[in-house]
């Protein structure tokens, strides 16, 4: 198996995990604030019981350490936002707002990566509209505030996405995750006393939201993040995030049987989902793949244009 082939399976087994992602949110009572510092709480003391990660991070340079962080504070306002418009909404409607990133990527990878804009990728991100509008209509006017939210949380996906990128050769991808989770963690207490919850900002889950929880963390965060930022070495982020858009799919027909959602959601939103799908299967038609860059040359790009400054 070619390694863009074996990247290929690996974001599709990412997309299933993350497929559930929506569905643990939903079924979680917690507060959005409260459910996101428990994910990449979780995450992080997990992977700071590995050794590697700790030869990896005191080998790796302070300014590369810094943007990683940097891009986990766009992981922890997405998923805040995530979580939020769950919340405000539900969980088949901001799986479905994911389909909007493509549209933002197609402007943001080429100016972060320094690729060439492909007015063709950008085409298919806009084919995606329709879907989101008839989406938005098959919603009650309850939920529109939710959708909004996640429009936003599609923006933000879609950045750490290009800068995951531009920097994905430099470290070990566990070890970039623990980076990534824990500066989120940090920065969420920091927002928190800003930010409206009530109660303690990390109350004691009972033991069905804790096994959701762990859940979460390791088999819809830790596995898939770390597989993808593996597959991102051999797949550009516009190819990935288009993979991605099948995650509304999964979280749809999971949510189905599991929250019975399918009562609160006209048939225009079905549609609405079919066109996001049909533009996620059209893009290796039209768009050849792109050829992967080499590690030499994304080092060489680094010294070159100082990435990690």
């Amino acid at each position: 198996m070619s390694p863009t082939s074996k990247a290929q399976l690996q974001i599709h087994f990412c997309v299933l995990l993350w497929g559930f992602t929506a569905i643990f949110g939903r079924l979680i009572t917690l507060p959005a604030l409260s459910l996101v510092l428990w994910r990449m709480l979780i995450v992080v003391v997990v992977l700071a019981l590995f050794p590697p990660v700790w030869r990896a991070l005191r080998a790796m340079p302070l300014r590369l350490v810094a943007a990683y962080a940097g891009i986990g504070v766009l992981v922890a306002l997405h998923w805040l936002t995530f979580y939020a418009a769950i919340k405000l909404a539900n969980a088949s409607v901001v799986a479905t707002c994911m389909g909007v990133a493509p549209v933002f990527l197609a402007i943001i990878e080429p100016l972060v990566t320094r690729s060439r804009f492909d007015p063709r990728e950008l085409l298919l991100g806009v084919l995606v509209i329709p879907g989101v509008v008839l989406v938005a209509g098959g919603i009650p006017q309850s939920m529109q505030l939710g959708l909004l939210v996640g429009v936003v949380s599609a923006l933000l996906v879609a950045l750490f996405s290009a800068l995951n990128k531009r920097l994905v050769e430099h470290a070990d991808p566990l070890t970039v995750t623990g980076i990534e989770l824990a500066a989120g963690v940090v920065l969420l207490v920091l927002l928190a006393p800003l930010l409206p919850h009530d109660g303690p900002l990390l109350p004691i889950p009972d033991t069905r939201d804790a096994a959701y929880l762990l859940a979460l963390a390791l088999g819809c965060t830790l596995l898939p993040y770390s597989l993808a930022l593996n597959a991102l070495r051999q797949l550009s982020a516009y190819a990935v995030q288009l993979a991605t858009n099948l995650e509304p799919v999964y979280a749809i027909v999971l949510a189905i049987p599991l929250l019975g959602e399918q009562r609160e959601l006209a048939p225009s939103f079905y549609v609405g989902v079919a066109i996001i799908l049909l533009s996620v299967l059209a893009h290796p038609l039209i768009v050849p793949a792109k050829r992967p860059v080499e590690r030499g040359e994304l080092l060489a790009a680094a010294e070159s244009k100082s990435l990690a400054d």
